[in-house]
């Protein structure tokens, strides 16, 4: 039987502790999904998903429960490091289409641009696969805040978590984390 996504969550977490798998746990816990069996991977999304704007719908999920879900991270053990994680969202206003997520994690940027970078990033994706050209700066519709590409809207969001690192050179880890819900869940 085939997973089909029918719902997303967007999610994000930040953790500190001595050992880097630990302040990872910290992450997923802060973030609501460490309970659950995490299956990591990349996904094209079918753009009839409700997708779940408001952060941590954990209704939707259960301990123990497998979750298909696509997961940006970053670490540092540097003191003072400006660290990002984004999941970006593209979905077309074509219901018969289907969407893109993105990960994007760097250092040194704010949380605002690296959340940029990862729709822009989706949605560059998403152009592709219309067979047209995408320029985030000429696609941009700052009015309606959505991107246009070849007069198709397209819906773009983001979660980003971004810390600093640990003034005491503890691992920090953050993360957001895409989690694609099924039909029965």
């Amino acid at each position: 039987m085939a997973f089909v996504a029918k719902k997303i969550f967007l999610t994000k977490g930040v953790g500190k502790h001595r050992e880097r798998l630990s302040s990872f746990e910290l992450a997923l816990r802060n973030a609501g999904i460490a309970a659950c069996n995490i299956v990591r991977g990349l996904v094209d999304l079918s753009s009839q998903l409700q997708t779940d704007l408001a952060q941590r719908r954990l209704k939707h999920i259960r301990p123990g429960q497998v979750a298909f879900t696509v997961i940006s991270e970053n670490s540092t053990k540097e003191p003072h490091r400006l660290i990002a994680a984004s999941i970006g969202l593209a979905l077309p206003a074509d219901k018969t289409m289907y969407g893109y997520l993105s990960e994007h994690h760097s250092f040194g940027e704010t949380e605002e641009v690296a959340g940029e970078y990862a729709e822009e990033l989706a949605a560059e994706m998403l152009a592709t696969t219309l067979n047209v050209e995408f320029d985030p700066d000429l696609s941009w519709d700052e009015k309606k805040e959505v991107y246009r590409i070849s007069n198709k809207i397209v819906r773009t969001m983001n979660v980003t978590q971004s810390a600093v690192g640990d003034k005491r050179g503890l691992w920090t880890t953050v993360l957001g984390a895409a989690i694609l819900i099924g039909e029965d869940d």
